[in-house]
């Protein structure tokens, strides 16, 4: 039997390791390119977003998250093409999960519908009155000032819980939640309606009102509520979303919001979005 195995001919050797080659192949770890879903394009980093979303996106690349994109697109060389869909009920079934697209710019942390990178920015809910009301200096629901006072709301979000600890609930004013932006707009409106004064303060998440306030409300002033110190929390950590199981796509976005933090931070800043520390606590300043 060895004889007739060292007897095998050049061609017939030659084939057997072939065949030996790829059973192999079954058997060690790919790399991490091979590792990379074939839903991710490799020829455009395709952003999911709401085409009327401002100060976040808009499909007239007016947002904070198109800026956000635009980096992240430069620094894989890469166009940015959008799947534009409304922020509501079926966001990430129609884009994301429909491979239409690869990346939701801002999702909160721990959000089972997709995989999370790491967080990019965490931020909070913030109280907005006007400059030189007796609400100026508020930093949590608790605070006496607010007793009598008429203040805006969007219904279901976590301030409505302290509210209601604090007996406030029963002269506030609720806006809608999840709207259709391009019809219905519940934050700018209750902007407008602080401006008329037929509201005394509006409560509004940070990454919304912050940006609002700075380029159309200039006789406000937003105020971190970092005063809580009960459930539900006031402040997130923010990320993007993936499709899960995309892990090496992940890591790849992950690396990139380490190596470019101060980047993130100044276009989110220059908007008017208010940071926070990874606890919620401190307010963050851009480097001098």
């Amino acid at each position: 039997m060895l004889s007739a195995k060292l007897k095998m001919p050049a061609w017939e050797r030659k084939s057997a390791l072939k065949v030996l080659a790829v059973a192999l192949c079954g058997l060690l770890p790919v790399s991490g390119a091979a590792q990379t879903s074939d839903l991710v394009s490799h020829h455009a980093f395709r952003v999911c977003a709401d085409p009327a979303n401002l100060p976040m996106s808009d499909d007239q690349g007016r947002g904070y998250e198109n800026r956000l994109a635009e980096l992240f697109a430069s620094k894989l060389d890469l166009p940015v093409e959008y799947e534009w869909y409304p922020m509501a009920t079926g966001f990430i079934r129609n884009t994301l999960k429909a491979a239409k697209c690869d990346v939701v710019i801002g999702y909160a942390q721990g959000h089972e519908m997709v995989l999370n990178t790491n967080h990019y920015m965490t931020s909070g809910f913030v109280l907005v009155a006007p400059r030189d009301s007796d609400l100026s200096s508020v930093s949590g629901l608790s605070d006496p000032a607010l007793q009598g006072k008429r203040i805006g709301i969007v219904a279901g979000t976590p301030p409505a819980t302290h509210m209601a600890r604090y007996g406030l609930i029963g002269k506030a004013k609720p806006y809608n939640l999840t709207v259709d932006r391009r019809y219905e707009s519940p934050v700018v409106n209750m902007l407008e309606d602080l401006k008329a004064q037929e509201i005394d303060a509006a409560i509004l998440w940070g990454p919304l009102g912050g940006p609002l306030v700075k380029s159309d409300y200039p006789g406000m002033t937003v105020l971190p509520l970092l005063g809580e110190t009960l459930p539900p929390k006031m402040f997130y950590r923010i990320t993007m979303g993936v499709r899960q199981g995309e892990k090496v796509w992940q890591r790849k976005l992950n690396s990139l919001i380490r190596r470019h933090q101060d980047e993130i931070n100044a276009i989110l800043m220059e908007a008017g979005v208010p940071l926070l520390d990874a606890q919620g606590q401190t307010l963050l300043e851009l480097p001098q």
